[in-house]
C-alpha cells in the first residue's frame, strides 16, 4: 500500500516512528512496542537511518522485518548523508526487492561530532536531488520533511519554503514535519505552503515529552522552540521524569485535538520505541479517520 493513496481517498492517516536499535535485545524490545501499537490501527510506520547514516544497515533489517512479520506498512528513511549516490541507490533496489513500497527522502543531520552537512563525494547535497533520483527510478510512495520553524540551515522562512517547494516539484508526494510544540507555527507553515502553491498533504510529527531534559535537548538540536508557558511547567519537574512524561501526555494530547479539529492530513507520532504515551495519548482521542 502506498502512503499516497492514502490522502488521495480523504482519509487522514495516523502513523508512528521508530529507530533502529543497536542491540538484539533492543530490537526485540521494540517489536513487542510495535506489537502493542498495532492495536491503534496506524496506517502506515516509519525508521529512522540513525545520525549520519549510521544504521543503515539495521534500519532496512527492521524495516522489512516490519513487513514480513507484523502486517503493518512501514515507510523507510532514506537519508544523503556520507553515502554516494550508487550506495544510496543500491539501498533503494534493496528495498524494492524486500516489498518496501514507501520511502521517506531526506538529506539528513551531519555524522556525530560534525556540525555542517558536507555531501560525500559523489553524493547527493540535497533532499531534493535523492527525492528526483528515487522519482525517476522507482516506483515508491515518497515523503519529504518540512519544518514548521524552518529549518536550521535556512537563512529565513521565505528560502526555507522554496527549498519546500524544490522537494515537492522533485516528486515528494507528502510532507511530514519536524516536531514542533506550538500549532501555530504548523498553521503559519500551512500559509507558506498555500501561498507559493504547494499542494502536497502535509502530516504533523509531534513528540511525546518523556523528561525535561530529554525535550530540551531534542529542541536544542533541531531547533524547534519550546513554549514559555510549557517550558514554565517543565521546569517544575526538571527532576521528575515521571511528572513530565504526564504532563508531555496532557500536552501532545491537546495538540493533536487542536491539530484534528484544523483538519490536519495526519498525525506522526515520534514514539522513541516506547508505547506507554502513545497509548495514553490514543485512549484520551477520538481520531475518526475518514
Amino acid at each position: 500500500m502506498k502512503i499516497p493513496d492514502i490522502f488521495k481517498s480523504g482519509k487522514r492517516s495516523l502513523s508512528f516512528e521508530f529507530f533502529p536499535p543497536k542491540t538484539e535485545d533492543g530490537i526485540e524490545s521494540l517489536f513487542r512496542a510495535i506489537s502493542r501499537l498495532k492495536a491503534y490501527r496506524p496506517d502506515y510506520v516509519s525508521v529512522t537511518y540513525g545520525a549520519g547514516g549510521s544504521t543503515r544497515e539495521t534500519t532496512v533489517g527492521v524495516v522489512t522485518r516490519i513487513k514480513q512479520e507484523t502486517g503493518l506498512e512501514p515507510m523507510c528513511h532514506v537519508t544523503c548523508v556520507s553515502q554516494t549516490r550508487d550506495q544510496v541507490h543500491e539501498v533503494l533496489v534493496r528495498l524494492e526487492q524486500s516489498g518496501i513500497e514507501n520511502v521517506l527522502g531526506l538529506r539528513g543531520d551531519p555524522p556525530r561530532g560534525e556540525t555542517k552537512f558536507v555531501p560525500a563525494a559523489g553524493g547527493f547535497e540535497y533532499a531534493a536531488d535523492l527525492i528526483a533520483h528515487t522519482r525517476e527510478r522507482f516506483e515508491f510512495g515518497i515523503g519529504g520533511a518540512c519544518f514548521p520553524e524552518g529549518h536550521l540551515d535556512s537563512p529565513d522562512l521565505e528560502t526555507d519554503i522554496v527549498h519546500l517547494k524544490k522537494k515537492v516539484e522533485a516528486g515528494a508526494d507528502f510532507l511530514v514535519t519536524q516536531l514542533f510544540l506550538d500549532n501555530t507555527d504548523f498553521f503559519h507553515l500551512r500559509e507558506r505552503m498555500e501561498r507559493a502553491g504547494i499542494k502536497a498533504p502535509v502530516v504533523a510529527g509531534i513528540l511525546p515529552i518523556l523528561s525535561t531534559p530529554q525535550i530540551r535537548r531534542f529542541t536544542s538540536y533541531s531547533g524547534a522552540k519550546i513554549p514559555t508557558a510549557l517550558d514554565a511547567e517543565l521546569e517544575k519537574y526538571v527532576d521528575d521524569d515521571d511528572a513530565a512524561r504526564d504532563l508531555g501526555i496532557e500536552y501532545a494530547t491537546r495538540q493533536i485535538e487542536e491539530l484534528w479539529q484544523n483538519g490536519v492530513a495526519g498525525v506522526h507520532l515520534y514514539s522513541l520505541n516506547r508505547s506507554y504515551s502513545t497509548s495514553k495519548i490514543l485512549d484520551s482521542l477520538d481520531l475518526s479517520r475518514e
